[in-house]
This record gives structure tokens, C-alpha cells and sequence, in this order.
């Protein structure tokens, strides 16, 4: 696995209501977008699909809120091919701008990118996502995700589509993280937990440098 890729999902997939097999994970890298051309691959994606096949307008597919935002983005043998967007509120987080290239449709890779969306949520402490769908896609949704309607609210349309609201339960994380949480964890980017961040590297370089002064 590549140090910038994300593990295996074993929370975020229970999500799912078919979870794709093993290799199609271990073919495809899901990233968390750091850096300003990982931005740009997500953009790129997004304009091929919102813009170009759905002919949605650029003000309302970039809508102020994408730099506030988490966005993973799936690739291929290096080849970036699909993204999805975070937000996250104080009981909730929901997921936006799931989309695909055309050319890579089939592959499962929102199944992919769903599922290790949920583990981020879930490690970070959330047990309910929501998400804005297509009204005409709720029977695609309804076959992907273990999601319910949301009752007593109103359709609602932008961009020339329907939409309605879907809950999404997400399964308590183990490691969920927490305010009595190890600093350094606590300071690690987002999505990477697991593995020591620069600003520890740093530290215990220092301490090490410190040490061997010393002796």
C-alpha cells in the first residue's frame, strides 16, 4: 500500500449492502486530497461529470464550501477516477459530490469510496451521515447503502434536478477518536490516525539529535 493511501475499511464497509471483494480494494488507491494537485484531480473529475455531462452551472457546482470540505479521490494505476466530498456539523456528517469518469463506471468504486468515507466518520465519532441524492437515483442508492428516506421532509430541486435526503446509520468505531485521545494522534491529518505525523517526526528527530549531543 502506497504511505498516503487508506487502509482497508472494515467499518465503513459494513455500510454497504453488498461489499465489493477484496481485490477491487486493493487495486484502487483512495487518497485523502492534501495538496493543491490532489484539489485539482478532484476538480477535474467533478467538471467532467457536473459540468460537462450534467450540464450543471460552475457557481452552483462550486458552491463556497469545497475548501471547508474532505475530499477523497479514487485512482487506478495512478489514474484518478472518482471523488466524493465531507462536511461535517456537530451530530452528523454528510456526504456530497459523489461522482465518477464515465470510462470507470461498473468498477464499484463508489462502493469504494462510500465505505472509506464512513470509516473516517466513524472513526471520528459519528454514527449518522445524510446525503442530498438525485430523486430519480434513490433506487440506485437504496441497493447501495443501508439508508432510509428522510420522513417529513419536502423534495427539494437545484441545478435542474429533484432531490430528497437519505439517513445513513454508521457503526460505532472501536478507535473512535476522543478528547482524552493522545495529542499527537489528535494533531495527525485527517483520514491518518495511524501513522506518525511530521510534527512527531520532528520531535523525535530533535529528541534524538538531543541525545546523541548529549552523549
Amino acid at each position: 500500500m502506497k504511505p498516503s493511501a487508506l487502509a482497508y475499511p472494515e467499518i465503513g464497509a459494513k455500510v454497504l449492502r453488498a461489499i465489493p471483494a477484496q481485490h477491487h480494494f486493493e487495486r484502487t488507491d483512495v487518497r485523502v486530497a492534501r495538496t493543491l494537485d490532489d484539489l485539482q484531480q478532484v476538480f477535474a473529475i467533478r467538471a467532467a461529470v457536473f459540468l460537462a455531462e450534467q450540464d450543471c452551472p460552475f457557481h452552483e457546482e462550486y458552491d463556497g464550501n469545497d475548501l471547508a470540505s474532505l475530499h477523497l479521490f479514487a485512482s487506478v494505476a495512478g489514474d484518478p477516477l472518482a471523488t466524493l466530498r465531507l462536511r461535517w456539523f456537530a451530530g452528523f456528517g454528510k456526504v456530497e459530490r459523489v461522482c465518477i469518469l464515465s470510462r470507470a463506471r461498473g468498477r464499484k468504486l463508489d462502493r469504494i469510496l462510500l465505505a472509506h468515507a464512513f470509516e473516517i466518520a466513524a472513526r471520528k465519532g459519528y454514527r449518522l451521515m445524510m446525503g442530498q441524492i438525485q430523486a430519480r437515483l434513490w433506487p440506485l442508492w437504496s441497493r447501495v447503502l443501508n439508508c432510509n428516506l428522510r420522513e417529513g421532509r419536502p423534495g427539494f430541486s437545484f441545478s435542474g434536478y429533484d432531490y430528497l435526503e437519505i439517513l445513513i446509520p454508521v457503526p460505532a468505531h472501536a478507535e473512535a477518536l476522543t478528547p482524552q485521545s493522545a495529542p499527537y494522534v489528535l494533531i495527525r491529518p485527517e483520514g491518518s490516525w495511524d501513522a506518525a505525523g511530521i510534527l512527531e517526526q520532528t520531535t523525535l528527530q530533535a529528541q534524538q539529535q538531543e541525545g546523541d549531543q548529549a552523549a
